[in-house]
Parts: C-alpha cells; sequence; structure tokens
C-alpha cells in the first residue's frame, strides 16, 4: 500500500527533439508481461546532464554515464528495470556497452553518444540475450509522445508511474520539460535511490544545463528520504534538445534563465515527493522543517535525523504522538541545539514551546494530527535563520514484507 498520487496524471505533450518506444524483455524473471525497456532517441544538438549515486559501490551503467557525460552530448537513452547491473564487474561493465551499442545500433547513431540506466536486483548478471531480442525493433517503433509507457517502463516495486510536466518562456519562446522517475525503496539522499529522467526542448549549454540540475537535484531528489539507505543506481539525467527556439542559455544564473531553472526545480520536488508517496509500505506522507539553525546545512542534517529515524516513522505508522522521539533525533543529529529554546509543532498544533511542554497541549490534539495521511512536523531551534524542508513517509509492516522477499 502506498499513499499515491495527490492528483492524476498530467496530460503530456509530445516533446520536440525526442522520440520513445517500449518493450517488453522479461528481464526479471523471463516473464514479458509488462514492459522492462525504455529507449529515448533524440535529435543531433541534444545537450546533457547527469548527477548520480555517491555510493561507493556503484553500477556499471552509472560508471559509464559519467565517463560519457563529459562530452556534453547525447543521442539517446536505453534504460532496463528488474536488473541493476551492479556488483558484476567486469562483465557487468561489458554488458552496459553492449546496450549501448545494441540501441545505437537499432537508431543508426553513434555508440559514444548513447546513455544508459538499470535499476533492481543487485549481483545478477543481466540477461543479455533478452535484452538483445529486445532492442532490436524498437528503431522502426520510436514516435513522439509515450510518455506513460515510458515511465511504467522503469518502474520496479513502484505501485504508480511517476512524471510531471512544466511550461515557461525562456527568451519570448515557450518552452517545455517533461519528467519521469521511479523508486519506492532504498530511498536516501546522495542521491535518493531512484532514476530520474528530465526533458526539455530549451536550448542550453551543457555546463548550464549541468548547474540546472545539480540545483534542483539537491532541493528535490536529495530532501527526501524512505528508509535511510543508499543505492548503487541513483541516476538523474537531464536532456535538452534545443528545439524550442530560444537563444542558447549559457549562463544559469542569468535573469533570463530565472524560468527554465525554476521548471528544473519544480519537476525534481514534484517527482521527489511522488517516490515517497509511493514509499514501499508507506501510509503516510510527512513533511518535515526544521527552522532558526545556524546554518541551512544544519537545518538539513536535523530535518533529516527526524526523517530517518525508525522510531519516528514508527510512531508515525501507528500514529502516535510520541514528540519526544522527533526532539530526541534532532538532539543526536550533531548540529547546535539549545534544548531551552526549541519548540515543536505537529501540524498547525504547538506541541513544545521553549523546551517545555506547551500551556494548553492535550495528547488527543496530537493524536488528531498523526492520524492524518499527510502530516507536517516543525523544529525551531532558534538560534539562527536558515531553515530546511525534507519529506518522508511511516515505516510499516509492508515495507519489512516487501523487502524481506524482494529478491525471490
Amino acid at each position: 500500500m502506498a499513499v499515491g498520487r495527490p492528483q492524476p496524471l498530467p496530460s503530456l505533450p509530445a516533446l520536440a527533439g525526442f522520440r520513445l518506444a517500449t518493450a517488453a524483455c522479461g528481464i526479471k524473471n523471463g516473464q514479458s508481461t509488462r514492459d522492462d525497456l525504455l529507449l529515448v532517441a533524440m535529435d543531433p544538438e541534444t545537450t546533457v546532464a547527469g548527477v548520480f549515486t555517491r555510493n561507493r559501490v556503484h553500477a556499471a551503467p552509472v560508471a559509464l554515464c559519467r565517463q560519457r557525460l563529459t562530452g556534453g552530448r547525447a543521442r539517446g537513452v536505453v534504460v532496463n528495470s528488474g536488473n541493476a547491473n551492479a556488483v558484476t564487474g567486469a562483465q557487468g561493465m561489458a554488458d552496459a556497452v553492449e546496450m549501448t551499442r545494441l540501441a545505437a545500433q537499432a537508431l543508426a547513431l553513434p555508440e559514444e553518444a548513447i546513455f544508459v540506466a538499470s535499476t533492481g536486483v543487485i549481483g545478477v548478471p543481466l540477461p543479455m540475450a533478452r535484452i538483445r531480442a529486445g532492442i532490436a525493433p524498437l528503431g522502426q517503433k520510436m514516435a513522439p509522445g509515450g510518455w506513460l509507457q515510458a515511465a511504467q517502463a522503469i518502474m520496479t516495486t513502484d505501485t504508480f508511474p511517476k512524471l510531471a510536466v512544466r511550461t515557461g518562456v525562456l527568451d519570448g519562446r515557450t518552452v517545455t520539460m517533461i519528467g519521469m522517475a521511479k523508486g519506492a525503496g532504498m530511498i536516501r539522499p546522495d542521491m535518493a535511490t531512484m532514476l530520474a529522467f528530465l526533458f526539455t526542448d530549451a536550448n542550453v549549454a551543457p555546463a548550464a544545463l549541468q548547474t540546472l540540475l545539480e540545483r534542483g537535484v539537491e532541493s528535490g531528489f536529495n530532501a527526501i528520504t524512505v528508509d535511510g539507505d543508499q543505492s548503487t543506481n541513483d541516476t538523474a539525467l537531464l536532456f535538452a534538445s534545443g528545439q524550442a527556439g530560444n537563444g542558447r542559455l549559457e549562463d544559469p544564473d542569468a535573469p533570463g534563465a530565472a524560468p527554465l531553472a525554476a521548471m528544473v526545480t519544480e519537476i525534481c520536488q514534484a517527482l521527489a515527493q511522488e517516490i515517497v508517496r509511493d514509499g514501499e509500505g508507506a501510509r503516510k506522507f510527512v513533511t518535515v522543517t526544521v527552522a532558526g539553525a545556524a546554518t541551512p546545512a544544519e537545518a538539513k542534517q536535523a530535518a533529516m535525523a527526524i526523517a530517518n529515524s525508525p522510531l519516528v516513522k514508527t510512531a508515525l505508522a501507528g500514529s502516535d504522538p510520541n514528540w519526544g522521539r522527533i526532539l530526541a533525533a534532532v538532539g543526536a543529529a550533531g548540529v547546535a541545539v539549545d534544548p531551552d529554546r526549541l519548540s515543536l509543532w505537529l501540524g498547525e498544533v504547538l506541541v513544545v514551546e521553549q523546551g517545555r511542554l506547551a500551556a494548553g497541549y492535550a495528547e488527543e490534539h496530537g493524536a488528531a494530527v498523526m492520524a492524518g495521511e499527510e502530516i507536517a512536523i516543525r523544529v525551531e531551534l532558534a538560534l539562527g535563520t536558515a531553515s530546511r524542508t525534507v519529506w518522508t513517509c511511516d515505516l510499516t509492516h509492508d515495507y519489512i514484507t516487501i523487502n524481506a522477499d524482494y529478491r525471490t
């Protein structure tokens, strides 16, 4: 069970410069009942930016994408679900390279301009025979649109596809951005375990695109946690086809870049929040804000300490207003704290004021907040002006059930 999407799937237009196709290969278990392979082709002038996991045990596709990102150009990306191609040694890298070669052959494009991403079970070699058979026909099936099918093809334990779209005006031209993501478990920052792909028709230089993506990831995918575990495969790629007709954006901090920067941030945040809403076994969507910190870094550190605490997350699951666990997590976060200045709100209910139980607080007030599917926790440190918000979910018995037999 998951909290679910807060609203229906958006209407997604075709996007100039991009064509898509999907296939059912049976990558995880030999069954081909649903699509598990995605191929996207891109126009010749497409630029690319990428952000990847900081886990030192990273998958072969991550290493290959890092190498190819230095060129700043892309002509396609091939993505599989069901198998992470991680901890698979030299054969894993050879298989990742072969996936890009097969995609290049299907599209009649240069291999070095093809990116690759994988998600699924760790430590199992890719079933390359199935992948070869799946990729080969896709060159004849490429078409504009098909974003929903694409988002479904990259899902693993996700219960719903994650999609977002934004439009804006850049240099007098309307530009569009579409994003998709997958992720539900093994989620924590740097980056939260997931694959995310953003596509825009804007004309953007690679360096500017990289800066915009890094900022969007920091405020979105690096501000969520489901279970505090970091993956081997986290990948976020942003592609810009340049077909909108705006003048080439070279400076991400130029005033005219603001609409595009907002689109990147909004899509990263929207997709990140959907990942939390789809957290494995999650029933509650939780917003955690820490304000009054000495620095933004300390505000985030304290907020993440709350969001990652198993004791807090199980209290959320039980609708238990056990506010002591929240303040204990803050105190253990390794940031500056004065216990006599702390204040805490559950929703609009003031629970603790300047280090003491607030006058007029009653247990039933906190319990009413905790019973909801959407919960806001706010802590005021009263030591500075910095604040950060992160998003998390509860930790339920269903999370254990899902992960106890994920491989089998």
